[in-house]
């Protein structure tokens, strides 16, 4: 049911990254009137909308700005016309950096706003420090959202007042408790950009240690990104193409088709020499709720939803040779396998459901609207 009465702007910078599925379930699963604005730090688009600045109105605002009638540039000045033409009540910003941005624009016409973190945003020391350490970010917001605990912590130590601060951990999409694996083959998947804190050249090692007694198994790491080069040359150079597949972006369908059919989800997440860390991996959540086990590392929020030894396996980070380990410890006991998937779909369906994560973020937007 949508709330007529309740006009919601989210803000990110782009408009369709095929790893901000959590943007996707909240667009479809807020309770109002969604507005989703994207295209750079201050947006320059309205989804389902034309362009927030056509040419002649570009012009007009830059003439504006120049003469001084206003301090807003260009993009801000339509951006905030748009706010106003659709009675916005509260802006939902999608990572820190666009909060920063947006705040001036929220404070000028007195909305509400939402600042929900993501990782890199929180990490990432050169962001952090361009942002002016979310100072006036904290300030302003109504409330803060961190999805994991380890961000909770490294926003505390920023400064954020821990009565604004909400720890609301992402939740998969509902269709793939519905996913039945079989887990007989010696398959492993994963899945998520090809970026330094996923160092999947680390998970592609470990499995390259796995072929060795297992020869017959199989990797396939979904996905794309700067580091996808450097993998397919690592594959070649380890002369194990024939066994590890690096198919490019999977669709919902195929990831949930690989899990049908894999013994484990894998991820050697690690925090990068820029800071850089995960928030909570949707993936993960996806392929616990899928009832797969999970080989990762003790990472971010990978430890709040698998639970070592239970759900999954979770190793120190650059480990590499225990990674291995655990990934053949499956191979070598199925049922082993079979009863950690099972005990993680449970824990998945039982305490980090998509509509607990909504509801959250519902309840937020009500006190801010009700303010």
């Amino acid at each position: 049911m949508k709330y007529s009465g309740r006009n919601i702007a989210i803000v990110s910078p782009s408009f369709s990254a095929y790893s901000e599925t959590f943007i996707k379930a909240q667009k479809e699963g807020l309770k109002g009137n969604i507005f989703f604005y994207y295209g750079g730090a201050i947006p320059k688009y309205l989804e389902g909308n034309k362009d927030l600045l056509n040419q002649t109105t570009n012009v007009l605002f830059k003439i504006k700005q120049k003469t001084k009638i206003t301090s807003f540039s260009s993009s801000e000045q339509g951006f905030i016309k748009s706010l106003k033409k659709n009675k916005i009540q509260v802006v939902l910003a999608q990572y820190g950096p666009t909060a920063h941005r947006v705040l001036k624009t929220c404070n000028h016409l007195n909305i509400p706003l939402i600042t929900h973190f993501h990782g890199y945003d929180a990490s990432v020391k050169e962001v952090v420090q361009k942002c002016n350490q979310y100072k006036e970010v904290f300030e302003y917001s109504s409330y803060v959202v961190a999805v994991s605990k380890e961000m909770v912590k490294d926003l505390l130590n920023l400064g954020c007042p821990s009565e604004k601060l909400i720890y609301n951990v992402y939740g998969p999409n509902p269709s793939f408790y519905d996913v039945n694996p079989s887990v007989e083959k010696n398959q492993f998947i994963g899945i998520g950009r090809f970026v330094n804190k996923k160092a999947p050249y680390y998970t592609i090692l470990a499995f390259e240690k796995v072929l060795r007694k297992f020869p017959d198994s199989r990797l396939i790491v979904g996905g794309n990104g700067e580091l996808l080069e450097t993998c397919i040359n690592l594959v070649k150079y380890l002369k194990i193409e024939n066994n590890v597949i690096l198919p490019g972006v999977l669709s919902q369908e195929q990831f949930k088709h690989y899990l049908e059919s894999s013994l484990a989800f894998v991820q050697h997440s690690i925090t990068a020499q820029s800071g850089d860390k995960e928030g909570t991996p949707v993936a993960i959540l996806e392929a616990a709720a899928a009832g797969i086990p999970v080989v990762s590392t003790r990472h971010a929020g990978i430890p709040d939803v698998i639970m070592d030894g239970e759900t999954g396996f979770l190793v120190k980070e650059h480990d590499v040779d225990m990674m291995a380990n655990k990934m053949m410890a499956l191979i070598e006991n199925k049922e082993l396998a079979k009863s950690m998937g099972a005990k993680s779909k449970e824990r998945i369906a039982t305490k980090f459901t998509l509509i607990r994560h909504l509801n959250t973020l519902n309840d937020l937007i009500e006190k801010c609207c009700n303010a």
